[in-house]
């Protein structure tokens, strides 16, 4: 590797892995979380009731999306700001921990009230003006690598949160475009041991992206963690066949609960802690 143009987040400027609280839950080395939910929040009890099955299996992070920046202008583009009551309600009654798309510069003032970690999604990866306006929420921020970026490109944007002094980053690493069909993306293996060897900062895996198949989202997953990554985001749903957004490729709470029993066989292997 060249000399690299990203300094903060390389382990020369910090040798020792960042571990980031986030309501008493840990995310980073020997410490994996599992954060679940639907691609889009859809209704309130659609989001309650699979709230209610990732809370009975023992999980604390919850994903939902209420800002989609989608492809077509004419698909669903979420419930937007209907989905504050929906996140508040989910806190209070379940105590989860709250993950949600930021997709503009004026959602931050609404975000920060009520979402717990802010995600920066692939399409935004490389917006600078929002990288650095979410940083100077201090809010814990979840960047995904964009799907025709390079690893070193996914650095230089958690450069940009980082010298805005938030160190609370959680890279994503959710595939990229390859000239293979049959998949969605083609999931980097290969980013998460590089990554985990060249900075600091804690690397999650996202296989519903990766693969954009709901049936090999687990094994990919199960794949990631073996691989060295510090939990997964996965999409989940209800009824992944009457999804507004993503359902090919949301797995059911029952195919969760697979995924978390053969994750938890896999953390004793590896002498990590499962949350």
């Amino acid at each position: 590797m060249a000399d690299c143009s990203y300094k903060l987040v390389s382990r020369k400027y910090k040798k020792e892995n960042t571990i980031i609280n986030i309501n008493g839950n840990l995310i980073g080395e020997g410490h994996i979380c599992i954060i679940a939910g639907p691609c889009s929040v859809e209704t309130r009890d659609q989001t309650f009731e699979i709230a209610e099955g990732i809370a009975k299996l023992g999980l604390k992070f919850f994903r939902g999306g209420i800002f989609k920046g989608r492809t077509s202008p004419y698909s669903f583009q979420g419930v937007k700001n209907d989905g504050f009551e929906i996140f508040q309600e989910i806190k209070k009654s379940l105590g989860l921990t709250i993950v949600s798309e930021v997709t503009s510069v004026s959602q931050i003032p609404q975000m920060i009230n009520y979402v717990d970690i802010l995600q920066i999604g692939s399409r935004n990866m490389q917006n600078y003006e929002l990288l650095k306006d979410v940083a100077r929420t201090k809010k814990p921020i979840l960047l995904k690598r964009h799907f025709s970026a390079n690893i070193e490109e996914l650095l230089l944007a958690a450069e940009y949160i980082l010298l805005e002094g938030n160190e609370k980053i959680i890279l994503c690493e959710r595939g990229i475009k390859t000239f293979e069909p049959m998949t969605r993306n083609t999931f980097d293996i290969n980013a998460i041991p590089l990554l985990k060897e060249i900075t600091h900062l804690p690397v999650i895996a996202d296989p519903s992206h990766g693969t954009g198949i709901r049936s090999i989202v687990n094994p990919v997953g199960k794949a990631a963690i073996m691989a060295g990554a510090d939990g997964l985001i996965v999409e989940v749903h209800n009824n992944p066949d009457q999804a507004l957004s993503d359902g090919f490729q949301s797995i059911t709470l029952q195919m969760l609960s697979k995924l978390l029993k053969d994750t938890e066989v896999i953390c004793n292997l590896l002498h990590k802690k499962f949350n």
